[in-house]
Order: structure tokens, then sequence, then C-alpha cells
């Protein structure tokens, strides 16, 4: 006998119907020997419907209570799967993510896992019970809700697969697997068999939506197994391990991308040593992710500054960089938004020089403008404009021929 880790999310749980569906597949695993714990997600667009409310009430809610807000929606869905398993005929109890032991750090709407209590899980999965855990949540050391951030409910069931030592851990979505990149935008994407950890947190961390960084940095900690599953279709997903079957040799894997991103520009800075340090340690007290980062040298022996942020963080992070001003010594502050971020992945890479080239060349050739660029030995991104991003992404998907030959199914 083993123990499961099975993940569902808001789509997979949509309706009742479709939590009567995923109380299906559970049984199946169930019925094969194994115990089983189940994380879910909110039902459908309950999450967005919630912070829409939220922002009718206030344009900048305040952190904590929008973290005692949004929980409330994983809470509907693991008390109605528990209905159904019941209602089938197999024992179930469920737990809000506190009631699971699941303990984070003392930050509200992005918290990270610190500890898992497993106590609560393990005793009524050894009297034979399925046990549900809504995803996305824990408690403080105070006792204080948090949330794990958007996506946060994968985190929280390769983390629990960690913690209970669990066989496996299965990604249940509305996608049958990892593609070459969002099928919803490029027709010629392909499901791929498999994806190296690291290739799949380069992709996680740089847009493609399909897991949390998150989870997948979980995974390759503890050497998790995970495959990424269709709810609705009984097809193989895409296997995430140590190291993925190089298919066709391609030499690119994948291509991310995401919107809304905003280029901000630091001017006039002494060209002092700790300036940039004192810069971005502040920025990190305040919880803003700072992406691509350039630097450059100016005639009369200043520093310019740029570097890219989600636009959702752009009011903040002016915010706190005026207010420390005369401390950090800088002249001006530009902002250019409207921009995207487009990455080629592929561990690949490595060992064939030339890929950034052919990159470039490619978004030349389509007369896309190249406003930043970020390297890592797996992967290659680009700052272009948002009006760009699909011609981009079909562009080098094409030229770096993951369109060609059969879907990767078994």
């Amino acid at each position: 006998m083993a123990l499961i880790v099975q993940k569902f999310g808001g789509t997979s749980v949509g309706s009742v119907e479709r939590i009567k569906n995923v109380a299906k597949r559970v049984i199946e695993e169930k019925e094969n020997g194994n115990d089983v714990v189940v994380v879910v997600s909110a039902m459908g667009k309950t999450t967005d419907v919630l912070v829409d409310m939220a922002k009718e009430i206030s344009p900048y809610p305040n952190k904590r209570e929008m973290d005692m807000l949004l929980t409330t929606g994983e809470q509907v869905t693991i008390s109605l799967l528990a209905m159904a398993l019941m209602e089938e005929g197999y024992e179930a109890v469920s737990y809000t993510g506190w009631q699971a032991g699941i303990q984070t750090e003392a930050l509200h709407s992005n918290a990270r896992i610190l500890n898992i209590e497993t106590s609560r899980i393990e005793n009524p999965l050894q009297r034979g019970k399925i046990v549900i855990v809504a995803g996305f949540q824990g408690i403080t050391a105070d006792g204080e809700i948090t949330t794990l951030g958007r996506g946060g409910s994968d985190t929280t069931a390769v983390a629990l697969a960690a913690a209970l030592k669990a066989a496996r851990c299965d990604i249940y979505t509305d996608v049958t697997g990892v593609f070459t990149t969002d099928p919803r935008y490029v027709k010629g994407a392909r499901k791929l068999l498999s994806v190296s950890y690291d290739e799949m947190l380069e992709l996680a961390n740089l847009g493609a939506g399909v897991l949390h960084p998150r989870a997948v940095e979980f995974a390759k900690n503890y050497n998790i197994p995970l495959e990424v599953r269709s709810s609705m279709e009984r097809t193989t997903g895409t296997r995430i391990e140590e190291e993925a079957s190089m298919e066709q040799n391609l030499i690119v894997r994948g291509i991310a991308f995401e919107d809304n991103i905003t280029r901000i520009s630091i001017l006039g800075m002494p060209n002092a040593i700790g300036s940039l340090s004192n810069i971005f340690t502040l920025l990190a007290k305040h919880h803003i992710n700072v992406d691509i980062i350039i630097q450059s040298i100016t005639a009369d022996g200043n520093t310019n500054l740029s570097f890219s942020i989600k636009s959702q963080d752009l009011k903040e992070t002016l915010e706190v960089l005026e207010s420390n001003k005369s401390t950090l010594q800088f002249e001006d502050i530009e902002t250019e938004t409207g921009l995207a971020k487009v990455s080629i992945v592929g561990s690949g890479m490595v060992s064939n020089p030339g890929v950034a080239a052919e990159m470039f060349s490619v978004l030349s050739q389509n007369g896309i403008q190249i406003k930043m660029v970020s390297t890592s030995e797996i992967k290659v991104s680009t700052v272009v404009d948002e009006k760009h991003m699909i011609t981009a992404v079909e562009s080098l998907h094409e030229a770096f021929q993951l369109d060609v030959g059969e879907p990767s199914t078994i």
C-alpha cells in the first residue's frame, strides 16, 4: 500500500457535477489499494469573485483581511468533496490548511510553508479514511491565517507529499500535461512526455501557469515524483523528474511568456559601492520581486539602473523608492508599462552555443524590439512590447521546431 497525494484545481472542481467526477477519480486510487490525501482549490472562479467583491469596497484591501476572505473558497470545496465521497460509501474527512497543521511564515497573501505537523492527517489515514485538505492556506505561529499566493494549492500538495513521504503527487488540471507553450495561444503546441525539475522550475517562474514555482522547488528538493494530468480525460500526463528524456533532441524544450510587465529606470545614482545593495535590500524588505536588472555608467560618472517588475507592484515600488529618495540619492525615476516577457527554456542549451543569437535573430526578423535580456544556463528571457508577445512566441516556437512531430502521448 502506497500513499498518493492528488491535487485538483479550480476548473476540476468548478461545479457539483465536477466535484462528483473528482470523487470518482479519488475512489479509483483508493480502490487500487492506496491511502489517499486530496488537496483542492476553490471552485472555478470563486477566488476571482471574492477579489472583485473586496475591490468594490477598497481598491487596496488590507492583506490580512484578504487572506481571511479568500481562504473561505477552499473550505466550500473540501466539505462538498467529503460529502460526495461519503455518499459513495467511503469514509472521508476534510481539513482547512490550519487544521491540517500547515505552518507558514508571517506574511499575508504570499506566505511560505515552514513546517507541517502531520499527525492530524496521519491518524485518519491509519483508520482507512480519505483525507481532504484545503490548498493555498496555512497558519502562522501567532494563529494568523495566511495564503500562499495564486497557484498555492500546488505547493500545498507537494509539501504534503514531502512531509508524508508519499509515493507520488498527481496534479490534476484542465490540461492534459505540460506543453511546449500555452496551447490556447499557439496551435502547434505539443504535450511533452517528461520535463526535468530544473526546466519546469524555469518555465513556472517565467509565466507557465501549469505548476506553481514553489511546488516544483519542493518536488526537486525532496525528490517527489510529479505528474501533471487531466481531470477530464483519461490520458497519460507529463512527468516532472530529475532527468527528462530528450524528445527529438530538442535544445529548447518550452517557451513561457508573461504580460503586465513594467520596466523601472532609476537615473542619476552615485556610482558608489553599496548603491545597488541599498536599493534591492529596500525592495526585498517590502517583498517586491525584481526580475531582469541592467546597470550602466553615464558619461558624468553616475549610475543608471533599470529593472523589471510585475505591473501590479508598480504603485508600491514607486512609493518605496520616492519615500527613500534622499537616502538612495537618485535624480529621477522613469517607468515603461505595457511590456511582456518571452523566454525560451531547455537543458540542452548548456552545451549548444548560439541559442540566444538565434532567438534574437528571429525576433529581429519579425520586427520585434528587445528592451531587456536575462540569461541562465538553461533559459534566455527577453522583454518586448506586450502587443508583440504572441507573435514572438509563435515565431520562436516554429524556429526552434517545437511544433514538429506527433503529439507526445502514450
